[in-house]
């Protein structure tokens, strides 16, 4: 088995969310998110690619990773009140795990992956 590394600019920002700055991390690519996926099996992104802002990124393990991977819908306290919409991109928890795929979570303030992007 081959394995490849892909390298993904990263620029710091600060985003004004009214009086509040939060610091994120603009990716260098857009992607497209889908709504309400069940699974990875769902993850297809049939809206316009989205520029992206990493609000955190959850390091997994695969074990971790995979179970949340097959359970997108699910409940998750780590994710409640966090993602959004802003005029400059979409603020997302990004979660990776080594070997997997990384995805981009933007609940939308919920608590589960009501919009999920996926690179890899």
């Amino acid at each position: 088995m081959t394995t490849m590394t892909i390298t993904i600019e990263r620029t710091p920002r600060t985003i004004q969310l009214g009086d509040t700055s939060l610091q994120v991390e603009e990716l260098c690519i857009t992607l497209p998110f889908s709504r309400k996926p069940c699974d990875l099996s769902e993850l297809g992104g049939g809206g316009s690619p989205e520029k992206i802002l990493v609000t955190e990124t959850r390091t997994m393990s695969t074990t971790e990773f995979d179970e949340f991977a097959a359970n997108l819908l699910r409940s998750r306290d780590w994710l409640n009140g966090k993602g959004g919409t802003t005029q400059d991109g979409v603020l997302c928890v990004e979660v990776c795990a080594p070997g997997r795929p990384y995805l981009y979570v933007n609940p939308e303030g919920s608590n589960y992956g009501r919009y999920v992007s996926r690179l890899g």
